[in-house]
């Protein structure tokens, strides 16, 4: 099995330049360790993320990488100009050598997009009609679309991807009906949230999946998310999480709190030993992480496991210890490398 990194790059202990040489280092140590992808979210005007324009880090870690695939989970479909965000992803794709996944959305916080001028109640619209242009852009010599909020006529797309005829796509998924259409259309999906949750999401995929004809074999990654925290000791790897958590808590709730609402899906215990025992984070030594990483994909039906191991005010010895521990113990293939990069980060 697979795995991979989600990365908000929420606020953290250093200054934004440091914090950023800081990400990249770690972006250098999951591509030396042999992770599959580093996916990363996109959020504006919120402390958590500040990295709020995905293809200009990407860009950056795709000149630090050599075998990591990256990309965005997700782009946020209405903030961007289709044709425009078209552009970048073919960018992207040829200054990483063929290494993007595109993740697709409408945006989690109405609040942000409304902050960039769009209607939160025509965001799933707008982001259906971008899509399909989008695609037309990356597949075909020409782009004509008579949409509601987009309309092209005959405008010439020069560019093409590497990787043809477009990156392997991804989609977050929140509840089960939400499987149907990536099912449909060979998409790659992500789940947050409660375990049986994601198990109904990804048995209503496999349903469909099935349904179209289309082989077990061939079956797209079916990902879930959580927050890792790996250390020498369970006690310790729970002081870390705990000392963290109102960091990130923080981050995550500030434009909600401002607005007084709440988020729709992904809503989050105030407390890391709630956030634990919902099983929306696994905190705790080799063996410990081992264990809970082989159920909870079991039990969410997954085929792929994405570790968020930098959040809150981490520090960055903290989280690649925590990166390091898991890699040896769940990628062994790559165990002694992962001995030597982290010596040579540590030196």
């Amino acid at each position: 099995m697979p795995f991979g990194i989600f990365d908000q790059n929420d606020h953290g202990p250093y200054p934004l330049s440091e914090q950023y040489e800081n990400r990249l280092q770690l972006i250098e140590f999951y591509d030396q360790a042999g992770f599959r992808t580093y996916h990363m979210s996109e959020h504006h005007s919120t402390p958590l993320n500040l990295t709020p324009s995905p293809s200009v880090f990407l860009a950056a870690a795709a000149q630090r990488t050599k075998r990591l695939r990256l990309g965005a989970l997700v782009y946020v479909l209405p903030a961007h100009h289709p044709l425009r965000l078209a552009e970048e992803i073919c960018m992207l794709d040829h200054l990483s050598r063929g290494r993007i996944e595109v993740g697709i959305g409408r945006g989690a916080s109405p609040h942000e997009l409304h902050y960039f001028g769009v209607d939160p109640d025509q965001a799933q619209a707008m982001y259906v009609e971008a899509y399909t242009v989008i695609m037309q852009a990356l597949t075909q010599a020409e782009v004509n679309f008579p949409g509601k909020h987009y309309q092209f006529t005959n405008v010439p797309i020069d560019m093409k991807p590497a990787q043809l005829p477009h990156p392997p796509l991804w989609y977050a998924v929140p509840v089960p009906e939400g499987a149907v259409w990536p099912a449909q259309n060979r998409i790659n999906i992500v789940c947050g949230g409660p375990l049986p949750r994601a198990r109904e999401i990804t048995d209503r995929f496999r349903a469909e999946w099935a349904a179209a004809g289309n082989s077990p074999e061939q079956l797209p990654l079916l990902g879930i998310n959580r927050f890792v925290v790996a250390a020498d000791s369970d006690r310790e790897a729970m002081a870390l999480g705990r000392r963290a958590w109102p960091n990130f808590y923080s981050s995550f709730m500030k434009l909600w709190k401002k607005h007084g609402t709440q988020p729709r899906f992904a809503r989050l215990p105030e407390d890391f030993d709630t956030m634990v025992q919902n099983g929306g984070a696994i905190a705790g030594s080799r063996g410990t992480i081992r264990e809970q990483v082989r159920r909870m994909t079991e039990e969410a039906g997954a085929n792929y496991f994405i570790s968020q191991f930098s959040f809150g005010n981490l520090s960055q010895q903290e989280v690649l210890h925590s990166a390091g521990i898991f890699a040896r113990e769940m990628l062994p293939v790559a165990r002694e490398r992962v001995a030597q990069t982290v010596q040579e980060h540590q030196g």
